[in-house]
């Protein structure tokens, strides 16, 4: 289920590996290697809504990895966009359905707290302010983003 949502988003891509709802994959053409989860369901199902969290594998002077999410409805202008993993809360920045983090302390921080944490949530409010609450379970998300630092390396 993620596997085929992310073959479906760019051409040539290799699948590194499943690891309960990430995946971890690698483009060729540009190089680069990212995990990736659709949010939960309130029935426990993939939500096909078509959002998805990843994190990027990044190299160079930061060496931090990058997380991107693509919400489930597009957001209203000017709403908060936050990420919470148990206590710890990050503000995002985006457009109408994108999201990421300021800055490359702060893809650190998510990505430290989502290897110890059970459940990721965004939240955000759609134009006509209702909530939009995409759920993420955790459950293998550090092995894909591992993989995902080894398959570019």
């Amino acid at each position: 289920m993620i596997l085929s949502l992310a073959l479906l988003l760019a051409g040539e891509r290799t699948a590194l590996g499943v690891w309960e709802r990430w995946a971890a994959l690698r483009d060729s053409a540009p190089r680069r290697c990212f995990a990736i989860a659709q949010p939960v369901a309130a029935d426990g199902a993939p939500d096909r809504s078509g959002a998805f969290a990843s994190v990027a594998a990044r190299y160079g002077a930061s060496g931090a990895p990058a997380v991107f999410v693509r919400l489930s409805r597009a957001r209203g202008t000017g709403a908060a966009i936050t990420l919470a993993i148990g206590e710890r809360r990050f503000a995002l920045v985006g457009d109408r359905r994108d999201a990421r983090a300021a800055d490359a302390a702060t893809d650190r921080a998510i990505v430290g707290a989502m290897r110890g944490g059970r459940a990721m949530t965004v939240t955000s409010a759609d134009a006509a302010g209702a909530a939009i609450s995409d759920l993420y379970a955790l459950a293998g998300a550090p092995t894909a983003i591992d993989a995902a630092q080894l398959g570019c390396r």
